[in-house]
C-alpha cells in the first residue's frame, strides 16, 4: 500500500507540540502564571487544529494495483488448489461428466470429458462405481446451475486404514486382556504348588486354590473362543431373501427368549433382500439382545425393530426404552470385548458390524436416549457381489 512519510513526520511533530504544550499549561496552573496557562491552553487548541487538518487531507489508504488478482490469475489459483486435493473430484452435468483435478485425469485417463460416460456418475443414487478393477464410493454435492460435483473415495485405501486401525485396537485388546487373566492364573498356580509341598497336605487349601484357578482358566478359554468366532467370520453367501419372512423369525426367537419384553415389530413396503440369510439373522439378533438387556432397567421394558426401504438401502432400526448409553461409552460401544453386562463377551456389537460391513453396509448407533441403532444394506446385489470380489483379492 501507499505510504505518506512527509505527513507522517508533520503528523509526530504536532503530537510532540501538543504534548509540550499541555504540560506547560499544567506547570502555569500549578504556579498560578495565569498568562502563560492562557498562551500554552492558545498553543494547544492551535496545534490541535493543525493536527485535525493534516490528518483530513491524508487519503484514504487503498491497495496497490499488485495486490489485485485478475480473474484470469483467480482460476489459475482454483484450478491449482483442484489439483492439489488428493482427491478424485468430477463435475456431473446430466449424463456428461468432466475431471476436475488432477486425480481425476489420472483415475479416467482425460484432461476433461469422461468417455464413454460412465453410468454410476450419471446415476444420482448411485453411491459406488466400479472402474479398472477400482473401487470407489460417490460422495456428491449439488453445486449451483444444477450441477453436481462428486468426490471418489477409494474403498480399498479405506479399508486398509480400517483395517491397522482395527488390527492395532485387537493387539491392544488381546494383550490387556491375556494380561489381566494370566496374572490370577500363575498367581493361583504358584500357591497350588506351594501347598503341594505342605506336609501334610492341606487338601481343604487345595480346593479352595484349584476352584479359582479352573475358573479363571475356563474364562480366557470362552475369551479365546469369542476371539477366534470374531477373526474367522466366513464370507457371506449373497442370497434373495424375503424380508417378512425374515422379521417374522426375529419376532418368534426374541419372544421365546425375553417373554417379559415387549417387541414392536414394523414392517414396511418390503421385498426381498440379498443377504447372507443366517450371519444377517446373528447380526441382528446381536442388537435385539444388546436392546433387551438394556431394556430390562425400566420397569416396563419394551423393544422395537423396524425394518424399512429408503431408496436403494435396506434400513433395519432397533430401539429399547433402557436408561440410555453414556457419552463417554458411545465411542466404545463397538470396541470387541468391551462390555458392562456381568457374564458379557463384548462381541455382540462388533460381530453385528463386521457382518454389515461384509455385506456391504454399516451399523450405527443413530441416537442415545432412546437408544437406537440402525444396521443399513445395499439393494444392489451386484455392487455387494464386486465388493466380495475385491476383498478377496486383497486377502
Amino acid at each position: 500500500m501507499t505510504l505518506y512519510p512527509k505527513r507522517g513526520w508533520r503528523a509526530s511533530i504536532l503530537a510532540i507540540g501538543v504534548a509540550l504544550s499541555g504540560a506547560a499549561a499544567a506547570f502555569a496552573w500549578q504556579r498560578g502564571l495565569w498568562g502563560l496557562l492562557t498562551g500554552a491552553a492558545l498553543a494547544t487548541i492551535w496545534l490541535t487544529g493543525l493536527a485535525w487538518w493534516n490528518a483530513a487531507r491524508v487519503p484514504p489508504l487503498r491497495p496497490r494495483d499488485t495486490d489485485r488478482i485478475s480473474p484470469e490469475d483467480s482460476a489459475l489459483m482454483h484450478r491449482l488448489l483442484l489439483d492439489a486435493a488428493p482427491t478424485p473430484l468430477v463435475a456431473i452435468d446430466g449424463d456428461a461428466a468432466r475431471v476436475l483435478n488432477r486425480a481425476a485425469r489420472t483415475v479416467f485417463g482425460t484432461d476433461d470429458r469422461i468417455l464413454p460416460p460412465v453410468k454410476a456418475l450419471s446415476d444420482p443414487v448411485a453411491d459406488r462405481l466400479h472402474h479398472e478393477g477400482r473401487q470407489w464410493r460417490i460422495d456428491r454435492v449439488a453445486a449451483p446451475g444444477g450441477t453436481t460435483v462428486a468426490a471418489l473415495i477409494d474403498v480399498e485405501r479405506e479399508e486398509h486404514a480400517a483395517e491397522t486401525r482395527a488390527s492395532e485396537e485387537l493387539i491392544e485388546i488381546l494383550g490387556h486382556e491375556i494380561l489381566n487373566g494370566l496374572a490370577p492364573v500363575v498367581s493361583l498356580a504358584e500357591s497350588a504348588t506351594h501347598a503341594l509341598r505342605a506336609d501334610p497336605l492341606d487338601k481343604a487349601l487345595l480346593e479352595e486354590i484349584l476352584g479359582p484357578l479352573a475358573r479363571r482358566t475356563e474364562g480366557l478359554h470362552r475369551f479365546a473362543s469369542a476371539y477366534r468366532d470374531l477373526a474367522r467370520l466366513p464370507e457371506p453367501r449373497l442370497a434373495r431373501v424375503s424380508l417378512g419372512q425374515f422379521a417374522s423369525d426375529c419376532d418368534r426367537v426374541f419372544t421365546e427368549r425375553w417373554p417379559h419384553v415387549a417387541l414392536t415389530l414394523s414392517i414396511g413396503k418390503t421385498r426381498d433382500w440379498p443377504m447372507d440369510r443366517d450371519q444377517m439373522h446373528q447380526a441382528v439378533w446381536a442388537l435385539l439382545s444388546n436392546a433387551a438387556h438394556a431394556a430390562c432397567e425400566a420397569d416396563e421394558p419394551a423393544v422395537g425393530l423396524a425394518f424399512a426401504c429408503v431408496g436403494r438401502r435396506l434400513e433395519i432400526t432397533v430401539t429399547d426404552n433402557g436408561s440410555g448409553i453414556a457419552p463417554d461409552r458411545a465411542a466404545l460401544i463397538f470396541r470387541p470385548f468391551h462390555t458392562t453386562k456381568p457374564g458379557g463377551s463384548g462381541v455382540g456389537l462388533a460381530l453385528a458390524r463386521r457382518i454389515a460391513r461384509n455385506h456391504g453396509g454399516t451399523v450405527e448407533l443413530v441416537a442415545a436416549q432412546p437408544t437406537t441403532f440402525r444396521l443399513s444394506l445395499p439393494t444392489d446385489r451386484g455392487a455387494q457381489a464386486d465388493l466380495l470380489a475385491h476383498r478377496r483379492q486383497l486377502s
